[in-house]
């Protein structure tokens, strides 16, 4: 069997999967056991690939056998096959979590009959988005990302939950319209929606018209990576659903869209100069995001306007637009999947130790829960970026590259950058101090400094106490080892991460059909 016979796989097993979980209903174990080992293949399959594609080419098959432009181009190089098997990690760790809750809930919070298909059908998406050949085939990968996800923030069909999920699935849809506007048009004027094709192909448009596609593909892809002024919508609408839910979407969601940014700009419009509006961009986007971090007494909300934040970063790396800076955004793609993921899952146990995720509320849980303490220090101080985590590797390479270039714009967004970490920093240490260090009896002082937050958002949120299942923890404590892992192994990761950027710089060789694989 053909290496590139893999490829079909990664998306084909998750909706094998789905389908199986949806017929078997509430047998909750036979679910849990699809969806298990079903991401535990798709990982398998992802590391087999990035083997065989840093030896040699890149993996590409024709789906059905139709020959292009016409057929869908499944295409499977460094950077997919390593964003697949991370993908993978996270979302196996998160349904891991989600089984020890619905197991000590039952179906209050995630309906188990609903959420393992819909679960297997989001990763489906995420899977199908990061080998993408095609446009088409990448606006199937973002529709299925937003039935699944709209299925999965609204569980427990609570009002809030509600609100906010018709407020995503909104925000969305006009997303998803811009691009297959884009898409059209891309389509009438080149005859095709391959990328490689585009690729080749963008050169014969006129200037003006080639501004218009980038820049319509370009606020399409913003909406959904939450890149300022466009992430007006994730801060209210991640926190109101379940907390692996939301932790999946922290990690992933946003990330699709910044892979989808990165292949329009180093592989659509190489040559198409917009990066002085990027930067621009990334600027707004650290330092709005992280006042908004700044200014928040919910966890959960601090949280996701630092993920905002950290976008900003990604756009960054992406507007120096060379090799090294390229490198440096994949690495810190990575670490910020990993990272941001087990936050919200520490943030999960914060909740049902305490009852509340309120920084005004929770109180004394050093002394009551030192293991979930630790849980939410060390990935807390890689995000914030403090020597030696991956926070700061990633952040030091982008700067470096910024500082290779040199110009007046790229100092002012290292300093933003740097202030944008500190400010980050301060935000998640200032929850941990008030969550974990302050006692109940604490004086009247330290409670004065902290009443402006009272009128934060979700300030005096409680709700209700519950058991931490081990299997949560264990979760939990599997993605702060992997973070650390980030880390450790650095270096080794930090090379592929290279090899990725200088392969991204390069162009695209897809066009000649040979290379690509009839498959039925």
């Amino acid at each position: 069997m053909s290496p590139s016979h893999l490829v079909p796989l990664v998306v084909t097993l998750p909706l094998l999967g789905a389908a199986i979980t949806l017929i078997a209903g509430r047998r909750r174990r036979l679910q849990v056991a699809v969806s298990i080992i079903t991401l535990t293949v798709t990982f398998g399959l992802a590391v087999a690939m990035f083997v065989i594609v840093d030896a040699g080419t890149p993996l590409a098959v024709s789906v059905a056998g139709w020959p292009l432009p016409f057929g869908i181009v499944l295409y499977v190089d460094r950077l997919a096959a390593l964003l697949v098997a991370v993908s993978s990690i996270v979302l196996l760790a998160v349904l891991l979590f989600s089984v020890g809750q619905g197991a000590a809930d039952g179906d209050d919070d995630t309906p188990v009959s609903i959420f393992h298909p819909s679960y297997l059908i989001l990763a489906a998406g995420i899977f199908d988005a990061f080998i993408a050949g095609d446009l088409f085939n990448l606006y199937v990968g973002f529709e299925m990302l937003l039935v699944a996800s709209y299925v999965l923030i609204t569980l427990g069909s609570t009002e809030s939950r509600i609100r906010t999920g018709v407020v995503y699935i909104v925000v969305s849809l006009v997303s998803s319209v811009l691009f297959l506007s884009a898409i059209a048009v891309i389509y009438g004027a080149l005859g095709t929606v391959n990328m490689a094709q585009i690729s080749e192909r963008m050169g014969e448009l006129p200037d003006n018209v080639q501004l218009v596609l980038h820049l319509l593909l370009l606020v399409a892809f913003s909406v959904k990576a939450a890149v300022f002024p466009l992430s007006f919508w994730l801060p209210d609408s991640y926190p109101t659903a379940p907390a692996p839910v939301t932790a999946v979407f922290a990690g992933l969601l946003t990330k699709v869209g910044v892979y989808a940014l990165i292949r329009t700009e180093t592989q659509l419009f190489p040559d198409s100069d917009v990066n002085v509006l990027l930067l621009v961009v990334a600027l707004a986007t650290m330092i709005v995001g992280v006042l908004g971090a700044v200014a928040q007494a919910e966890l959960k909300r601090i949280l996701s306007f630092t993920l905002v934040s950290h976008v900003g970063y990604m756009v960054f790396g992406l507007a120096i637009a060379t090799e090294a800076a390229i490198g440096a955004t994949i690495y810190y793609m990575v670490h910020h999947i990993v990272v941001q993921t087990t936050l919200f899952l520490a943030v999960g146990l914060i909740e049902r130790r305490a009852g509340s995720t309120s920084i005004l509320k929770v109180k004394g849980l050093f002394g009551a829960a030192p293991v979930i303490a630790a849980l939410y220090l060390i990935p807390a101080l890689n995000l914030g970026g403090l020597p030696p985590f991956s926070g700061f590797i990633g952040k030091f390479a982008l700067f470096d590259a910024a500082a290779a270039v040199g110009t007046p714009l790229m100092y002012a967004l290292i300093v933003a950058g740097i202030v944008t970490s500190l400010l980050t920093l301060y935000a998640l240490m200032r929850a941990w101090n008030l969550s974990f260090w302050r006692e109940e009896d604490d004086s009247a002082e330290t409670e004065a400094r902290i009443q402006h937050l009272g009128t934060a958002p979700a300030a005096d949120q409680v709700g209700e106490r519950r058991v931490i299942p081990r299997i949560m923890t264990a979760a939990t404590a599997g993605m702060v080892v992997v973070s650390v892992g980030l880390t450790v192994f650095a270096g080794p990761l930090y090379d592929i991460c290279e090899r990725i950027g200088s392969g991204l710089i390069e162009p695209v060789t897809l066009v000649d059909l040979g290379e690509v694989e009839q498959s039925s």
